[in-house]
């Protein structure tokens, strides 16, 4: 158990490992645990190797010491798995059970290995048993809610090792011998006070702080809120809290020691600091920062920040092991906080608490991407206008900002949306994230998280009849699911899209989703549907007079042509791409166009004309400026030109295009993010 960071049991403490000056008590306990690791398992005693990986389970109430206990266990214990520990917290604050695609995920990531986007519980387990199979790791699985989530969780193969933390026995994985937690030696326990306190007050008067250990039954939740409130009045003595204690428990009422001390502990904070108290209990993910409390308590960040650290100093809050200031909410004061709030703060000012952290949210994600704007000078203009709190000095500390508080972000979205009641705030929130994540991290590497956030964009949209964003969510949903090969569920998305776009009157998403549908028929080697598809969508471009799209509408058609060996029907459309680039002026893609040509050409059997529309081809890349097209082009004429019984000739040009590739600076790769196709979240507010 450590001093500050006792099992707060919601509490993360893969951040804050426990260290062996730390850790009090629980002698007894890890002898067991450590003795059950080299026990005889039940197959092993039937003459079989074990399947799976041994499970140990921590039992004990919230607050009991169980997820230190287990912190210690890992420590002692994780030089035998070379391959490192994996933490992994299998419940919210609030007791809600994390979804185990969401745990997989971040255990995948954690393991350096990348997961499809949307991809199913069931593919991630097995990616996870899989990137397991043969490593030697040890995973602490904190809070878990029930049997099914470490079971879907646990590695087949005997080399690793799971140790849970839970509030009872896991029903349904055999071979698992709970070690259940109750409270602390009277020894361990009056040390725990004697660290907050100072050994003075404890010296002087030994029998009151064993009865002060004994009136909080050993619970380490209970002793450190105790030292807490002692070490925050140096004048009251040890004995005056232990009568504290002993009367209110004589009052009759059914109420924890927990409960009891954190009641001292709150009344005696000033009103605006138990204010801000009560409203932590609204904090995404039990995460918080200077921001998101200044903003649920409407006061300065500076006021909320001096809160926050007399709340750790207090044993309210511990402070995370972080780049920036954060700071979680134990998972056993949550339900102490959101009862306090429902009892002491009106329905209206708590909703008005969550809106204003949204707001506030909301203008940090604006201000994390237009900082990322700087050759924009509307953009620069828009960052210089917002509050001074909520700038970022450089993009790096936007980026830095983003990635660590990406958990509570993510969290803030799927609360906003659950709520029901502030939808337009959770349209902006989740408009102003993608934007954001999209500009720092790039659409590939956050794919995951979009999809996600797609999802409930869907939702929103759904349970408010938002058309235009039904089409949006789904087009990006299909854009995924096509990019991870999930091609028929893509095709699915892209048709609803398509009939979302038509109930919206969206001429935009309409066309976009019929050339999607016409994209997925294509990857589906449906070369009929394709060019169909692709026909209606060209036919909506061409109505609409925009030329350039249906230019190269004309080449997704050819394209679809060539693959089922129309040959006639795309030189045709090929020739009608070309045509269009050369009237809108677009040369570049005027070469590309006549390459793919020449391409097609020399697939019908035509070389002399190929050659011919190469070397044209060649002549407008020129005037492009495009070398690697020109290279490209100069290795066609020469394969065309040896099929044509001139290898002399075909030489020179392979020459010139290794000249041409040779002497061509190295260009960056273009960002990921950067995707013609992209489909943004449409909001209704024009500061978006």
């Amino acid at each position: 158990m450590t001093d500050q960071a006792v099992d707060t049991d919601g509490v993360r403490l893969s951040a804050h490992p426990v260290t062996a000056d730390q850790f009090l008590g629980r002698t007894r306990e890890l002898k067991e645990l450590r003795a059950d690791i080299e026990r005889a398992g039940l197959d092993t005693l039937s003459g079989r190797k074990a399947p799976r990986a041994r499970v140990l389970l921590i039992a004990g109430r919230p607050g009991s010491g169980r997820t230190a206990l287990a912190e210690e266990l890992v420590r002692q214990v994780a030089e035998r798995y070379p391959d490192g520990v994996l933490r992994a917290r299998l419940s919210e604050p609030d007791g809600t059970p994390v979804p185990i695609e969401r745990t997989a995920r971040a255990l995948l990531s954690d393991l350096d290995v990348q997961a499809p986007a949307g991809a199913a519980e069931d593919d991630l387990t097995e990616a996870l048993r899989a990137a397991l199979a043969e490593r030697r790791s040890l995973l602490l699985l904190d809070d878990a809610a029930g049997a099914e989530q470490v079971d879907a969780l646990l590695p087949d193969t005997p080399d690793c090792l799971v140790v849970a933390v839970s509030g009872g026995p896991l029903t349904g994985i055999a071979d698992v011998r709970p070690c259940t937690l109750g409270g602390l030696d009277t020894k361990s326990a009056v040390e725990l006070l004697t660290r907050y306190t100072g050994a003075v007050r404890i010296t002087v008067d030994p029998r009151s702080a064993e009865t002060l250990a004994e009136a909080c039954q050993g619970h380490p939740a209970a002793l450190t809120l105790a030292g807490g409130w002692l070490a925050s009045l140096p004048q009251a003595a040890v004995s005056d809290l232990a009568k504290r204690m002993h009367t209110d428990a004589d009052d009759g009422a059914d109420v924890t020691p927990l409960a009891r001390v954190f009641k001292l502990v709150h009344d005696q904070l000033p009103g605006p600091a138990a204010r801000i108290l009560r409203l932590l209990s609204l904090a995404p993910a039990g995460l918080i920062d200077p921001h998101t409390a200044s903003a649920l308590a409407g006061c300065s960040v500076d006021a909320a920040r001096a809160a926050l650290d007399e709340f750790v100093a207090l044993g309210l809050l511990r402070a995370v092991d972080s780049p920036l200031p954060e700071y979680d909410v134990p998972g056993c004061l949550h339900p102490l906080l959101r009862s306090l709030a429902e009892s002491q703060e009106r329905p209206a000012e708590l909703q008005l608490a969550r809106a204003r952290m949204l707001e506030r949210t909301v203008r940090l994600l604006q201000s994390c991407r237009a900082i990322t704007e700087t050759d924009s000078p509307q953009a620069r203009e828009k960052l210089q206008e917002m509050p001074r709190p909520v700038r970022f000095p450089t993009p790096r500390a936007a980026a830095e900002w983003l990635d660590v508080r990406r958990p509570a972000l993510l969290a803030a979205v799927r609360l906003a949306v659950a709520d029901g009641e502030l939808d337009t705030l959770a349209r902006r929130l989740m408009s102003q994230l993608v934007r954001a994540m999209a500009a720092h991290f790039g659409t590939q590497a956050a794919a995951a998280d979009l999809y996600g956030v797609h999802g409930l964009v869907l939702d929103v949209a759904e349970r408010r009849g938002l058309h235009r964003e039904r089409a949006a969510a789904l087009l990006n949903l299909g854009d995924l699911d096509a990019q991870t090969g999930r091609t028929r569920a893509a095709l699915a998305r892209y048709r609803a899209a398509l009939d979302a776009g038509r109930e919206a009157n969206d001429p935009y998403a309409t066309g976009r989703a019929m050339e999607s549908v016409g994209g997925a028929h294509l990857e589906l080697a449906d070369y009929d549907r394709a060019a169909d598809w692709f026909g209606r969508a060209l036919a909506e471009r061409l109505a609409r007079g925009e030329r350039v799209e249906a230019a190269r509408l004309y080449g997704r058609i050819a394209t679809a042509h060539t693959y089922a060996g129309r040959y006639g029907e795309a030189l045709r459309n090929w020739r009608a791409s070309a045509a269009g680039y050369r009237k809108e002026g677009d040369v570049a893609a005027h070469a590309r166009a006549l390459s793919e040509l020449a391409r097609v050409q020399e697939y019908a059997g035509r070389p002399e004309e190929s050659l011919r529309t190469c070397q044209e081809a060649v002549e407008w890349a020129r005037r492009a400026d495009e070398v690697r097209l020109q290279a490209a082009l100069q290795l066609r004429l020469a394969d065309t030109l040896d099929r044509l019984g001139d290898p002399t000739a075909a030489h020179l040009h392979r020459a010139t295009a290794e000249r041409m590739l040779g002497e061509e600076p190295q260009e960056d790769d273009a960002s990921p993010e950067q995707d013609a196709n992209a489909c943004e979240i449409r909001s209704a507010s024009s500061e978006d």
